[in-house]
This record gives structure tokens, sequence and C-alpha cells, in this order.
């Protein structure tokens, strides 16, 4: 009796404090008591509310995105944005006024508007998510300061909401700061972190975007720098602070982390397919100094049968100094003498050029004469060449929002497609240097600074598009903004420590960027800045680089990044996560594929898997690798073990070893030098190529298929996508295949299909597969093929069957296993 009483009151406690929560939710829900209602119309599609001070625009893109804009009183709309691409669709939103309460609706997305006293609040599926506070309001006397006193603006735009006080934040672009950002004022306002480590508030990537654990996200519809203001007073208040530009922002709701993403990625457009190349290896350091270097890097990498599948150049293609040559932009010839020459070399060996580009054109370079007398250089206030000093030397900088400066731009880098490289790497975006007082053909500095490194991406995709229409580009970003994925833009993580520390700060970054669109964003593996040759941080960042979307070490000089110049126990340890990589190569495709058509991260954090868990809301030492891999790094030097969490949605096999643990649970994992713990999801099919010295060597005809057998999973299902790996739009052009892979227990019968979706264009050969089935704990009693009887491989030890399978992909396969219990 006494526990069934102690329990009762336990339960009106929880009551106690959920009422208090909702009357402090209401309490604070008061908006800006100023504002007054005053009519509202329905028109064209559009819900609109006339106060006393402005206007409320509020239009549907989809059932799930709602656009809300406000007009001040003797304001335009500005109708420009930096980020959207989807056409508002006409979905039949249901009107409704009752009481003092107006409603504008789609199937499953509200928005409310209280008349008196005036609110504005949004809903999903009948479930209050957010309101505004305040809304928009201009704060004067507070000017807004971005660093060391740099004075913005003396008055500034704020757009401001209620939060529920126990929702974890995420956004604000590439940070580390934990996964939980509620509690910070984030400036967006791009800038470069030499060095970092385990904490960085502001670096290459600021964009306006909140997401919230409550699921549901807010993309701030304005370019200008500003503020992101995720209750740093600790008052439950969300605050979008900007100099000037557009009030609009859109709500972005779903019924899943997956579909909140898929839905903000049909609003600001989807990533394009990379060329197939891109998921190898990187040969990348600062820098090569010439095609000596070049060359002889690549043969060693041969020599030692380390796969590698492109080579970056920095700054010394085209100077010999650091300092002093920036803007020469043309090869220099007394150390590349035969660029075009090196460059097609590489490429009989597999392996691609990517040159880095600056939009800094100094006063000493070969090209500060001709971009003067074409003009293609942002200016002063009094129109003259912008010129000013900053660590490479005086410079001006391109104007790309100037026709003639962003056809001057697209020049240089026709001129080095028609060289023979492969893609292009865009440093210094933010921009690194970027006074206040430039003035650019579109608006000041503070209005592009943001976009600088989003539309320099778009020049870039737009011209191979239009000059080189079949060829995927790979374009290497330092520095984006919302929406920047449509361009194929490649983002890295910025020059961080080559410590432990930098290490641990990685997949957070990474994490957050997909959650946010960004889904290629990955790091300097080994780490950037400093002197620190520590080869068990080095071999660790390599390995969880396995799992990261773009492999590629990358250093200063004093460190070599190259694995063929390490220890021979590097070497070894390097050489083989680098094969893992490649092994990968049609699972990671299809990644590719998924976040191409869907928006879906290749790195997803596991309270995707888990959204009732709300201990996983902060967690980031362990995440999934697509659908079916659990990766948990290694973080910290000198550990022997490491606990892993395993979630509750399946059974997990470690790739290695093929030991099963059930999901649900923490465990001390014991930790290996040569690989970190690295989980299959039970039911799963892994496709995984034969080793290669490049992707060009790789055959999509052959491969092997490993099958993750356990009682748990009755029926499973996966499909993966195919194409040549180069063609610009292979999907929409049909020049694509989709193999489908289905198991089914029944009974004593193992039931293993294959089934092929051929695109219109693509011309499929027949499969040679070797399938591998884990944990069949005994030999099969018997086994058939398209219903002829077969002898495969049983494996006593590993307790795995192989078979060779030979598939015609224009007929379904069937393989029927008969368990021998």
């Amino acid at each position: 009796m006494l526990n069934l009483i102690q329990h009762l009151i336990v339960l009106m406690k929880k009551s106690i404090y959920t009422l208090l929560a909702l009357l402090l939710f209401h309490f604070v829900s008061a908006q800006n008591p100023n504002r007054v209602y005053q009519s509202h119309n329905e028109e064209n599609d559009v819900f609109s509310v006339v106060t006393n001070d402005g206007e409320y625009q509020f239009r549907f893109y989809s059932q799930t995105i709602i656009e809300t804009t406000f007009i001040p009183s003797g304001e335009n709309q500005n109708l420009n944005s930096h980020a959207v691409v989807l056409k508002p669709q006409n979905i039949d939103a249901k009107y409704k006024y009752v009481g003092n309460v107006i409603s504008y609706s789609s199937k499953s997305l509200s928005v409310n508007v209280t008349t008196e006293p005036f609110q504005v609040s949004y809903s999903y599926q009948g479930k209050p998510i957010i309101s505004e506070k305040r809304g928009y309001y201009k704060s004067a006397h507070q000017p807004m300061e971005m660093v060391k006193g740099n004075i913005i603006a003396d008055e500034t735009e704020k757009i401001e909401f209620n939060l529920t006080p126990d929702e974890v934040l995420y956004g604000g672009g590439a940070r580390a700061l934990g996964m939980n950002r509620r509690g910070h004022r984030l400036p967006l306002f791009n800038r470069a972190h030499y060095g970092y480590e385990t904490e960085s508030k502001l670096m290459n990537f600021t964009m306006p975007i909140v997401a919230s654990s409550n699921q549901y996200m807010i993309h701030f519809d304005n370019a200008p720098i500003g503020y992101l203001d995720l209750d740093s007073k600790k008052d439950n208040t969300l605050t979008y602070e900007t100099v000037s530009g557009r009030k609009t922002y859109q709500i972005i709701a779903g019924n899943s982390w997956y579909d909140i993403i898929e839905n903000y990625t049909n609003l600001t457009g989807k990533q394009p397919m990379l060329p197939r190349w891109a998921l190898g290896n990187f040969s990348s350091r600062f820098g090569y100094h010439s095609q000596k270097e070049v060359e002889a890097t690549i043969a060693k990498f041969k020599e030692e049968k380390i796969p590698v599948d492109a080579i970056i150049l920095d700054l010394y293609w085209f100077g010999k100094d650091i300092k002093g040559t920036m803007g020469n932009l043309e090869v220099f010839r007394d150390s590349f003498p035969d660029f075009e020459g090196m460059v097609a070399r590489l490429k009989t060996k597999g392996v691609k050029t990517i040159p880095i580009t600056e939009p800094f054109v100094l006063t000493t370079s070969k090209k500060w004469d001709e971009a003067v007398q074409k003009d293609i250089l942002a200016k002063d206030s009094i129109g003259n060449p912008a010129r000013y000093d900053f660590y490479f030397g005086n410079t001006g900088i391109i104007d790309i929002y100037k026709p003639e400066g962003e056809a001057w731009f697209w020049d240089i880098y026709k001129g080095l497609a028609d060289k023979g490289v492969s893609g292009v790497w865009g440093d210094l975006g933010e921009p690194e240097a970027h006074p206040n007082w430039v003035q650019h053909h579109t608006g000041s500095a503070a209005e592009v600074h943001n976009i600088y490194g989003h539309d320099w991406a778009r020049l870039v995709y737009e011209g191979y598009k239009r000059d080189f229409p079949n060829q995927r580009p790979f374009i290497l970003m330092r520095a984006g903004y919302s929406g920047s994925q449509r361009y194929g833009i490649v983002p890295w993580s910025g020059d961080v420590n080559r410590t432990w520390g930098g290490l641990q700060s990685q997949p957070e970054i990474a994490l957050q960027m997909g959650l946010q669109g960004l889904a290629y964003m990955h790091s300097d593996l080994g780490g950037f800045a400093g002197a620190n040759l520590d080869d068990e941080l080095y071999a660790r960042w390599l390995q969880y680089g396995v799992f990261q979307p773009i492999f590629r070490p990358h250093a200063q000089e004093d460190v070599p990044s190259e694995p063929i110049y390490r220890s021979e126990k590097v070497r070894r340890l390097a050489s083989f996560a680098i094969e893992i990589r490649y092994r990968l190569l049609p699972y990671n495709y299809h990644l590719m594929a998924l976040n191409h058509i869907e928006g879906t991260p290749l790195m997803r954090p596991l309270f995707f898997e888990e959204p009732e868990n709300i201990e996983l809301y902060t967690y980031s030492k362990t995440y999934l690798w697509g659908q079916d891999i659990l990766v948990s790094p290694v973080l910290e030097a000198g550990l022997k073990t490491q606990e892993v969490y395993f979630p509750k949605t399946a059974n997990w096999f470690n790739i290695e070893t093929d030991e099963i643990i059930e999901g649900g649970q923490t465990k001390a994992i014991e930790l290996h030098p040569a690989y970190i713990p690295t989980y299959v999801r039970a039911g799963s099919f892994i496709p995984l190529a034969k080793t290669m010295q490049s992707t060009e060597d790789y055959d999509v005809n052959t491969f092997q298929l490993q099958y993750y057998h356990d009682a748990s999973v009755k029926e499973s299902e996966r499909e993966f996508y195919f194409d040549d790996g180069k063609t610009a739009n292979a999907i929409e052009k049909g020049m694509y295949e989709l193999l489908e892979f289905e198991a089914e227990q029944k009974g004593a019968w193992l039931n293993i299909e294959f089934e092929a979706e051929i695109g219109d264009n693509y011309n499929s050969e027949a499969k040679q597969i070797s399938l591998t089935v884990h944990n069949i704990q005994k030999q099969p009693k018997r086994i058939k093929i398209d219903g002829k009887k077969l002898e495969g491989k049983y494996n006593s030890e590993y307790k795995t069957l192989t078979l060779d399978v030979v598939w015609d992909t224009s007929k379904e396969k069937e393989i029927r296993i008969k368990l021998n219990k």
C-alpha cells in the first residue's frame, strides 16, 4: 500500500509540474503588446493579417512548410530569397475563424492568429510547436557588434519566439559547442577560426537555421549578417537579429527527422550527385611546390599500393611564395612547366587534379591591372577598386555580383577545366577579409558577406552546367549559407588543430551540418594546424574518416598529411582504413544517391533512430553511417575500451568478428588499433566492392553482398543505386539501375530474392555476386537457386554461408536456404 501511495504522489507531482509548465508557456506567449489586429484577408493562396504597424503574409509551400513575412508599415516587400527554390503550392488550405482565433491550415500544419491579445502561433497535427513572442520589432540603441569591436549597425531588426523549457536546439551552421546549442548567442557572420579544438562559437559556415527536439525547423530567409540568440538569457526566448533585409521565415515540420530534412531540402534545393571518384582518397597538403613533387607523391601512393583518386594543389600552382602572388590565377610555369601533361598523366593513373582558387586579387599579382581595367572588383565608397591589407598582402576582392566579375572569374575556371582539371577548390570565401565599407554590385559587405561563398559556388556550378553539361562538378568550398547544397558544394570544417581536442569536435560539426542540408561536411583528416606528430591521433582520425562523407587528409607542411610519408606502422593502419573506405564504395554511393533524392544526410545522429530517447538529443560520440552501419570513433588517446550505445531498434553485428549485441544497451567495447568500433544492423544487406587502387578500377557488376541474418528480423528489404559515376543528371536521363534485395524467413527456410529496376537508357549487365549470409549456426540442409540445388561454402568458425551467384538483372533471382536448427 505504501508503494502505491508513493507512486500516486509522484504522479501528482508530475501533473503539477506539467500544469505549471503549460501555465508558464501561456504566460510568456503574450505577444508584442503594441501590435493590434485590424483586419485579415485570404486571396491567391496568401493569408494576410493587417496590424497597426504592418502586415503579415502567410503562404504554404507544401502541406508541411509555411512561410511567414512581416512587412512593416511604410516598407515594400522584398521577394528575393538567396535560399528558396521551391514554388508555393496550391494545397487547398482551410480557413477558420472561431471566437478571437483565425486559423489557416494545410492538412497537418496550421498558423493560428489570436486577434486579442494579438498572437501568432503554429501547430502541427494539432500539437503546438512554436509561437511568436514579440515577433518582429526594431531594436534601437543596441548597436550590433560582430567581432573585436567591429560595429556593424546602430539599429537592428529582430524576430522573437517563445520556447518550451525543455526543448533542445540545433543549427546555426558549423560550430563546436556540443550538440545542444541552446543558451548561446551565435553570430551569423562567416569567419575562419584557425586552430580551434573542442570549442568554436564562430566558423566558416554560419546558417540562419534552428531545429528543435520538438521536431520542427525554422529557416530565417535572409542573407545579411546578424545573430541567432538561442535563449542566452534563459528566459525561453529564441531571437533572430539582423542589420537589414527580409522579415521572412519558414516553419518546416514533419513526422520524423528524415521528413523534416527532406522538406527543408525540397524548399532550398537538393545536392546534385557528386562524381563517384569524390568518395575515394585524396592526396592533399599545404602544399605541393612543383610538378615534380606532385608526380612523385602519386608515384609513391602507387608504389605502396594505397588507393588514391585525387590530388589537391594549394596556392603554389600559381606562385612560388605564400604571400604576394594570390590572384595570379594562372599556372606558374617555373614550377609546373608541363601542367597540362601532368594533369593528363595523373588521369591515366586514375587520379584527378583539383587546384585552389581564392576571390582575392593582390595589387602585386599578375592580374591586378587587368582586374582594374575590366572593372571586376568591389568598390570603396567613392567608386574606386576597394583595396585593403590582409595576411597575404594588399588586395581587392572580385565582385561576383557584377556580371562582368562573374564572367571574368568563370573564364578562369573554364580555362582550368580546358587544361583537364576535374574540380574546383574555393578557399577563403567567408570572405576571410571583407571590411564593412566595401561595396558590391548588389549591396554592402554586410549584406552579401554570408552568401559570398554561396554565390561563388553558384557561379562555378552554373558555369559547369552551361559549358560542361555532361560533367558532375566537384566544388570544395570553405564557406556557404543556407541552400548552398543545391550548387553541389562540398564543405569542410576549416583549420582544425591537429590535436585530440580537434578530432573530438568533428562528429558534432558534421552531424549538425547534415541536419541543416549540407551533408558533405568533413574535416581535414589528421588535423590541419600545428606541428603535432602523433601517430595514434592520425590513425584514429583516418579511421573516423572512413565513415565521414569525404576522405581527405590535409595539413600544414610541418607534418605530412599523406600516409605514404608516415611511419611503417601508420602506413599499415592508414592503408587498412583506406581499403575499407574503397570496399564500401557501393554502399556509400547509394548514400550519395539518397542524399540527392531525399536530402538524407550520410552521417545521422542516434536521435534519428530513437526520437523519444531524450538522452540521445545531445549525443554525438556514436552515430549512424547511412541506415545500417553504427560507428563509434575513438576520440581520446590511449583508450583500451570505449562505451558504445546500441540503439534499441535492432541487434547489431560487430563488422569484424560477427559478435551480435542486443540493442537498447550501453556496452564497454574493447578497442583495436586497426579500426574503430563499427557495427551492422541485423537484417541489413551491405554491398562491398573488391579492392582497387582507384575508383576508375571499380566494376559495378562484380561485388560481394553481405546479409546479416538474425532471428529477430523476419523480413528485410534494401535497395542500392548504381550508375556510371560521372554522367550529370543520370537519374533524370534514365541512366541508372536500382538493385533490390529482400530476405524473409518462413519456418526453416530463409528466402532471399534479387530484383532490379533499370532506367530506360541504362545498359545493365549480368552481376557476379558473392553472397555471404552471416549467423548461420549450422551447415544448411539444402540450398536452391531458382529451383536448382547448389552447394555453398560454409565456414563453421565464423558461421557464414557464401554462394557465388550470377544474376541476369532482367529477371528476378530467388535463393532458398533450408536452415539446420
